[in-house]
């Protein structure tokens, strides 16, 4: 007899006579929230980012007012406001985004419960590379995109596809709690949400 044959041997012995496991209700919650953009206004906040709320028709000066003068700002196609300093994305390297102050993008959904920004990386929201790398990452994101829950941005997203989910500038702790931020993305994230 093989160990492996052994060891099952063992366990059926130990279960036999055993009372079948109880059934448990899988009754998951969902958000009890409302999609309310103050409230991702807040959660968002909660992570250290900076949120600046402003009218459809002062986005591209709020947008200004929120990167660093003579700043070098990196953009996606099809983003539709003019930013300042702005260098179209064609897909530039790690190394040339890294020489960059910042990235401007759109989003697709934000999340009120808990304050997170989702981007599926279409028109306006660029590849991957581009939220990651630059230090600053200014996100514009209309009150209409706010949903309630973790389970209402996954039932309101394409099925296929790669999807990037931000809460907060990047940050991590080590064993003693030291919170460092900038090690994985942006060190800063500023985002910009539009009543629509």
């Amino acid at each position: 007899m093989s160990a492996r044959d052994q060891i099952l041997a063992d366990v059926r012995r130990a279960l036999a006579g055993a009372k079948p496991p109880a059934e448990i209700p899988r009754s998951y919650r969902s958000a009890t929230t409302p999609a309310s953009a103050d409230l991702f206004a807040e959660r968002v906040a909660d992570y250290r980012a900076v949120v600046v709320r402003c009218a459809i028709d002062a986005v591209e000066a709020t947008i200004a007012a929120a990167l660093p003068t003579g700043a070098q700002v990196v953009v996606p196609a099809g983003v539709p406001w003019a930013v300042p300093g702005a260098v179209l994305d064609t897909d530039l390297s790690a190394s040339a985004l890294d020489e960059l102050d910042a990235v401007v993008t759109a989003a697709t959904l934000g999340i009120a419960e808990t304050g997170t920004i989702v981007l599926t990386h279409g028109a306006g929201e660029g590849r991957r590379a581009i939220s990651l790398v630059p230090d600053l990452h200014v996100c514009v994101v209309l009150e209409s995109q706010v949903v309630a829950g973790v389970e209402h941005a996954v039932s309101a997203l394409p099925g296929t596809g790669v999807s990037t989910w931000i809460s907060g500038p990047s940050a991590t702790s080590d064993i003693e709690l030291e919170r460092v931020e900038g090690v994985h993305g942006p060190r800063r994230l500023h985002v910009v949400l539009v009543a629509d």
